[in-house]
C-alpha cells in the first residue's frame, strides 16, 4: 500500500492494493478519521487532503467535531439486532422491508451525522428531502404511509442507540404540522361489486383464455370466495394447510361452517367462518387431493385477481383507493357490520380490536347508523287552554 504523510506527519494519503483512488486519514479528538479523495490523481488527492484536513481542524476548533457514533454505525447494530429479536415474531418479509428503508433511505441522509446531531430540525429536514427527492424521480411526493415507514425504522435506530447509552433520549419525530391525517376507510367491495367481482372469477374459472390455466383460475374463484366468508389476512391464508381447517355443525346457529386454526402476525387464533365458505372449501379438497399438511393456496395468484378488478373496473374505489387481496377481508367485515353482527364478537373472529373496526370499518357503513335513535323529538308539553269567566 502506497502511503505519503503530510502536515508533519499528522496527515497520511495512501491508496489500498484493490482501488484506484486515494484516500486520507488523520487523527483528532481521540478518533482516527479518514474520508476517501475520489483522486486517481496524486497531486490532486493531496489538495484535497489539506483542504479537510484544515476545514476538520477549524472545525475541531469551533466545537463542532464530536466524538461520538454516528447513525451508521447504530444502524449495523440495530440491523444486526433487529432479525434476532424479531424471530418468530414478524415475518422475514417485514425484517426486509425495514432493512431496505434503513438502507435505501435513511442511511444516505442521516449515515455520517452523530447521533446528536439528529434533531427534530434534521428529521423535517429529512422528510423535505424525501418530497423533494420524489417529486423529481416520480413527479409524485411519497405517500404519507411511506413516510411514516420510514421515521418508525428512524426510531427504532435511534431506540437501539438510547439501549447501548449512545445517546442520552430520543428526539421529539412527530410532524410539527398535520399531526394526524384524514382517517380513510379501507378499500372493500360493496354487496354489488363484490358479486360483480365473483361472478367474474367464476366466469373465467368456467372459461379460462388458455385450458393449462383452468386450475389457476379455478383456484381463484375459490380463494375469492373463501376469503370473503372467512375475513382471514392474506398472509394467514397462505399459512393455512388443510389440517387447520374443518367442517362443523355449528350448534348455535344450527348451520355447517368452517372452523380454521389461523397462523399469522398475531400468533394463533381461531376463526369461525360464513356457510359461504364450505363449499369453496370442498372444491378444494375434490380438486388437489391434498395431504393433511398441504397448503390451501400454494400460490397467490396475484396477476390473475388484478387482471380480473383491471377488466372489470374494480381496481379502485371511488376514493382512489387500491383494491387487493386484502380487499377481501375487508368485505368480509363490512358486509358482517351490514348484517347487524356484533362488533365485539367481529374483532375477535377477525383476530383485530374493536377499536381498528370501529376506525376504519364502522365509520362509513350506513346501517350502522339508527335512525329511530338519532330522528329523536323531545315531547313538549301542551299549553293549557285559559278558562273564559
Amino acid at each position: 500500500m502506497a502511503t505519503h504523510t503530510l502536515m508533519g506527519g499528522k496527515l497520511h494519503v495512501y491508496r489500498r492494493e484493490n482501488s484506484t483512488c486515494w484516500q486520507c486519514s488523520t487523527y483528532l479528538a481521540g478518533k482516527n478519521r479518514r474520508v476517501s479523495t475520489k483522486e486517481e490523481s496524486l497531486s490532486n488527492a493531496k489538495e484535497f487532503a489539506e483542504d479537510w484536513y484544515l476545514e476538520l481542524h477549524g472545525k475541531h476548533k469551533r466545537g463542532e467535531v464530536v466524538n461520538e457514533r454516528n447513525f451508521r454505525t447504530a444502524a449495523k447494530q440495530f440491523e444486526r439486532e433487529f432479525e434476532i429479536i424479531t424471530e418468530g415474531q414478524r415475518s422475514s418479509a417485514y425484517v426486509a422491508g425495514v432493512k431496505l428503508r434503513i438502507k435505501v433511505n435513511l442511511i444516505p441522509f442521516f449515515g455520517d451525522m452523530g447521533l446528536s446531531e439528529i434533531t427534530p430540525g434534521q428529521v423535517q429536514e429529512y422528510r423535505i428531502h424525501r418530497r423533494e427527492q420524489a417529486i423529481e424521480k416520480r413527479g409524485e411526493p411519497p405517500a404519507r404511509s411511506t413516510i411514516h415507514q420510514e421515521i418508525v425504522a428512524l426510531r427504532q435506530v435511534l431506540k437501539t442507540a438510547v439501549r447501548h447509552e449512545w445517546l442520552d433520549r430520543l428526539p421529539d419525530l412527530s410532524e410539527p404540522y398535520k399531526s394526524s391525517g384524514k382517517i380513510s376507510h379501507r378499500a372493500w367491495f360493496s354487496p354489488e361489486e363484490y358479486r360483480q367481482l365473483y361472478t367474474a372469477t367464476r366466469r373465467r374459472a368456467n372459461s379460462p383464455v388458455r385450458k393449462r390455466y383452468k386450475w389457476q383460475c379455478e383456484q381463484l374463484h375459490d380463494y375469492v370466495l373463501f376469503m370473503a366468508n372467512t375475513g382471514l389476512r392474506p398472509d394467514e391464508a397462505m399459512r393455512l394447510q388443510y389440517r387447520d381447517v374443518v367442517i362443523v355443525e355449528d350448534e348455535a346457529t344450527e348451520e355447517t361452517i368452517l372452523e380454521i386454526e389461523v397462523r399469522g402476525k398475531r400468533g394463533v387464533g381461531y376463526c369461525k367462518s360464513t356457510t359461504g365458505a364450505i363449499r369453496p372449501f370442498e372444491r378444494l379438497k375434490e380438486r388437489n387431493d391434498p395431504a393433511p399438511t398441504d397448503l390451501l393456496f400454494p400460490k397467490t395468484h396475484r396477476e390473475l385477481l388484478n387482471n380480473i378488478l383491471d377488466e372489470e373496473g374494480l381496481k379502485f374505489d371511488r376514493e382512489g383507493n387500491r383494491r387487493t387481496a386484502y380487499s377481501l377481508r375487508h368485505t368480509y367485515i363490512c358486509l358482517r357490520l351490514m348484517e347487524g353482527a356484533d362488533i365485539y364478537q367481529i374483532a375477535k373472529n377477525c383476530r383485530t380490536s374493536v377499536e381498528m373496526i370501529e376506525k376504519y370499518y364502522a365509520s362509513h357503513i350506513k346501517n350502522n347508523l339508527d335512525a329511530a335513535a338519532i330522528n329523536v323529538r323531545k315531547i313538549r308539553p301542551q299549553k293549557k287552554k285559559e278558562k273564559v269567566a
